[in-house]
């Protein structure tokens, strides 16, 4: 118990440094953060997720968690500086699986903190989001047919709280359209659930900018 605390411990330090890790990073004179417009978009993700076992009552088969997820969700970011960028996001992640197609779905978003650098027309960044979120559970322990009106099923709905290491990388079609690609991994902050799934999701999609006068983004690269 005291190792599973400490790795947790770890866990969640390493990720409170990558996620205000662009606030240390910055140049702090207020000349150089001054407001440089805002940035959002629609990004798909998917991923190879892996959870516990989970236990139903009367049932003697353990259900197993695991399969590719997939969703949808956006950000907002507002920038400042030449690196730092403040906003939210959030998101939807759902997942069938086992030999009768149960059902996963997690629910999340929160404050948003990262940090940007651009080479040419690519953007590299890196950062986190903290926040909360919930999941929800559907364990069928019968296949799904016509004649299923009395399925037996275990339903769980929890609230969680999650802070959400990222990197990621865009790419300038034009001074006012990026595209994006980014991969994070999820850690759950509130108390463990054997039936909460850990892995890496990746997410592409479009981000729309609109800068002002003064910044980088008011010209074409």
């Amino acid at each position: 118990m005291n190792n599973e605390k400490m790795s947790k411990k770890n866990i969640l330090l390493c990720a409170c440094i990558i996620l205000f890790l662009p606030l240390f990073s910055q140049d702090l004179e207020a000349k150089k953060m001054r407001f440089q417009g805002y940035s959002g978009g629609m990004m798909l993700h998917t991923g190879y997720l892996l959870g516990g076992s989970v236990d139903v009552p009367n049932y003697t088969e353990k259900t197993k968690i695991q399969g590719f997820t997939f969703g949808i969700g956006g950000a907002l970011r507002f920038h400042f500086g030449k690196h730092l960028r403040i906003g939210s996001e959030g998101y939807n992640s759902t997942l069938r699986y086992g030999k009768n197609k149960s059902s996963m779905s997690l629910g999340w978003g929160g404050l948003l903190i990262d940090c940007q650098w651009e080479i040419a027309k690519f953007t590299l960044f890196c950062g986190g989001t903290i926040g909360g979120g919930s999941m929800k559970n559907t364990i069928l322990t019968e296949p799904v047919s016509a004649n299923s009106a009395g399925q037996k099923a275990l339903y769980q709905k929890y609230s969680i709280m999650v802070i959400d290491p990222f990197i990621g990388m865009e790419y300038a079609i034009s001074s006012k359209i990026h595209l994006i690609i980014k991969a994070d991994c999820i850690v759950n902050l509130t108390q463990k659930q054997s039936d909460f799934p850990i892995g890496t999701r990746v997410y592409a999609g479009i981000v729309f900018f609109h800068a002002t006068k003064r910044s980088a983004y008011s010209t074409d690269k």
